[in-house]
């Protein structure tokens, strides 16, 4: 099989309140031009497109078929649609090109969190039957796995808060992200981890800089096959392991302090290699039990970016922390990276993808598609 890189990615600014609409169109056209610029590329080297997003965010069926006018109408497209984090939109075209079928592809993910309660919207992917009726919303689900853990002396509120105040820093240190632009997004940027474990509970143990800010936003994200890759980027970010697993939907069936899927996940893509880590941790102590499962020593620098902390626009924060992962690749920052995205509640679906400044075809490190 063919060798896969990153060569390009883009993120629109994220907003707490986004005056585009719920298709993505203006979020996503901007995008598009800064990476075509960038790469060198046109809308007509694209062999295919993949995006994801959700209807139930936009509140309409088919949402998605708004935001290819984003492509545009004219000539056809290959094109495919996850109702997912554009991450997943990402693997799909990773395969594409695996299998011959495309040789340059471009994924991307959108979504206007805002336009609805998203703590409410999101208790629609629970089981129908049992939990969604009750309406347990995002936040309260994800105290649930909180304070699980700190019962079981897994962390601690202060090693939660320590998690908050390094990723507000290194937020102020991304235009794109919210945290940099609203003096905070979760909370003061400048607080101290005592200040901050001062301040009131929004869903006992969690406060406000615990969860990630309600966000709008897009990301895109460019693959090429080897060939491609080579001419058209100086530095790419070999994709050498792309995994995902699922757990049990069901809250009640698996061990909420853990995460096997992530762990799983993990072990097949070489996670533990990393030297730098995008994880998608919406939650502070759900980046504690991501560290543990990927087997992240201290020397790993976590979500430079600030992660979803600083910003966790729906559909795309996944696919954005794979394009800062490779951008840190890219850049010349780091010669192994790490991206982690997650969907469903309490990190119940992972989806890990390793990337590498060394190309392949020097060291002989390849994959299959599983």
């Amino acid at each position: 099989m063919t060798d896969v890189a990153v060569i390009g990615f883009a993120q629109a600014p994220g907003e707490r309140h986004s005056p585009a609409t719920t298709n993505g169109v203006e979020m996503l056209v901007p995008i598009f031009g800064e990476i075509f610029k960038a790469t060198g590329l046109t809308k007509d080297d694209i062999g295919f497109w993949c995006s994801g997003s959700s209807d139930y965010l936009a509140g309409r069926a088919f949402s998605f078929v708004s935001a290819v006018d984003a492509i545009g109408a004219f000539p056809p497209v290959m094109e495919s649609h996850v109702e997912m984090d554009g991450a997943w939109a990402l693997y799909e075209a990773w395969l594409k090109i695996l299998t011959g079928e495309a040789e340059i592809a471009l994924a991307y993910g959108f979504g206007k969190s805002s336009a609805g309660n998203l703590r409410r919207v999101l208790a629609l992917q629970l089981d129908p039957y049992l939990v969604a009726p009750l309406w347990p919303d995002s936040v309260s689900i994800a105290a649930l796995q909180a304070r699980a853990g700190i019962d079981a002396g897994l962390w601690t509120e202060a090693e939660m808060a320590q998690v908050a105040a390094r990723s507000q820093a290194d937020a102020r240190g991304n235009p794109k992200a919210v945290a940099a632009r609203t003096g905070g997004g979760t909370g003061d940027p400048g607080g101290e981890v005592a200040e901050l474990l001062s301040r009131p509970y929004v869903a006992d143990p969690l406060r406000a800089h615990d969860c990630a800010p309600v966000t709008d936003g897009a990301a895109v994200v460019i693959l090429a096959s080897g060939g491609r890759a080579r001419a058209l980027c100086d530095r790419p970010a070999w994709i050498t392991g792309f995994e995902h697993r699922t757990d049990s939907g069901s809250l009640g069936a698996r061990d909420l302090t853990v995460s096997p899927s992530a762990a799983s996940a993990g072990r097949a893509a070489g996670a533990a290699r990393a030297q730098v880590a995008e994880l998608h941790a919406p939650f502070t102590h759900q980046e504690i039990i991501l560290r543990r499962a990927f087997e992240l020593g201290d020397q790993v620098r976590i979500n430079p970016s600030g992660g979803a902390l600083g910003g966790n626009p729906m559909f795309a924060a996944g696919l954005a922390r794979i394009g800062s992962a490779a951008t840190e690749i890219m850049s010349g920052q780091a010669d192994v990276a790490l991206a982690h995205a997650t969907s469903g509640p309490a990190l119940q679906q992972n989806l890990v993808c390793l990337m590498e400044a060394v190309d392949p075809a020097l060291t002989g490190r390849r994959l299959s598609a599983r």
